[in-house]
């Protein structure tokens, strides 16, 4: 039987981004993010968006930006109008991360757009996507792992684990997330 055996391990192919460049913007961005954005700084959220964009972030208008958020990536982040993310989130955006309109982040959420594969004796780097379409909800502490689009106004219950795609208008819990209900919103 095979062993994992990671002093093989290797992600030289990868060069979407300038993390795995040792690049300077890299060195400040992780700098920047601990002290405006990673950060529990009473500053506001306009500051927070411009930083964003600087890094070349893709962020449309009415955002809210709660305190400790953390994101790996600005250059592989697009967000869309009236967003909240949550005190805590964790956006680990190696992979393009996609969020529409009218979404809640919950405290403590983690988006995770990497992941290794275990099949793989070398530990292989896995990355896929994440979008989030309009009008969902990915509740506290709950994750959204590497390839999942959730469609519009889905919601990911408290503490529950997203592994593959959620459906519209419905609401999904545990781990793995299953749908339990659908979402009807009231006038």
């Amino acid at each position: 039987m095979n062993k994992t055996d990671l002093s093989k391990y290797n992600n030289d192919w990868y060069k979407e981004s300038p993390l795995t460049k040792g690049s300077l913007i890299t060195i400040l961005w992780f700098i920047t993010n601990s002290i405006f954005i990673n950060s529990y700084l009473p500053l506001p959220i306009s500051l927070k968006v411009a930083i964003l964009k600087l890094f070349g972030a893709k962020i449309g208008k009415g955002i809210t930006i709660k305190p400790m958020v953390n994101i790996k990536a600005p250059w592989n982040l697009e967000i869309g109008d009236n967003v909240w993310v949550g005190e805590c989130v964790w956006i680990d955006n190696i992979g393009k991360v996609r969020i529409g309109n009218n979404v809640c982040i919950s405290q403590g959420a983690l988006l995770l757009s990497g992941n290794h594969n275990y099949k793989k004796e070398t530990f292989d780097l896995i990355i896929d996507d994440i979008v989030l379409k309009d009008g969902v909800w990915i509740g506290s502490r709950a994750v959204v792992c590497a390839g999942v689009t959730c469609f519009s106004h889905a919601v990911l219950s408290v503490n529950s684990v997203a592994t593959h795609n959620l459906d519209a208008y419905q609401i999904y819990q545990g781990n793995p997330a299953k749908a339990v209900r659908e979402r009807i919103i009231t006038i």
